[in-house]
């Protein structure tokens, strides 16, 4: 009888610590209205706002993934109300997502996300590409 419990224990155990492990490890949404695998309900980007128009806030943005990292893909969304252009790159071998969309013609939102290869939010990456990509436009003038 103390055998069938204690087996019982060890299968409920496995079984919960594989419920725990598919609870952190799910899909999570990028900015650029994709998903990919990581750990959701995580802090994930960092987002600011510049008086300049789209195509600036673009171009600064891809300078900056490529001076950093490498930049893999480049795209517009079209299911949008706004202009909206997006970028995915690799930066230290975290995947980097940057959204850029127009607010009004001259105010222009830039949204930086970071995952690490396990899925994992880098925030001090995301901070660092922003602060980047404001330097750029500062330099642009």
């Amino acid at each position: 009888m103390i055998a069938i419990a204690s087996m019982k224990t060890k299968i409920f155990t496995v079984f919960a610590a594989a419920a725990i492990l598919l609870g952190f490890s799910a899909c999570v949404s990028t900015v650029t209205d994709q998903h990919t695998p990581g750990v959701p309900l995580l802090k994930d980007s960092f987002a600011n706002r510049y008086e300049r128009t789209v195509d600036q806030a673009f171009e600064a943005a891809k300078a900056v993934i490529s001076n950093s990292g490498v930049l893999n893909s480049e795209s517009i969304l079209h299911n949008q109300t706004n202009l909206v252009k997006t970028l995915e790159g690799k930066i230290n071998q975290r995947s980097v997502w940057v959204r850029v969309e127009g607010i009004d013609p001259k105010v222009t939102s830039v949204t930086v996300q970071t995952r690490t290869p396990g899925g994992a939010p880098d925030m001090d990456l995301a901070h660092q590409v922003a602060t980047e990509i404001g330097i750029k436009l500062a330099t642009m003038r």
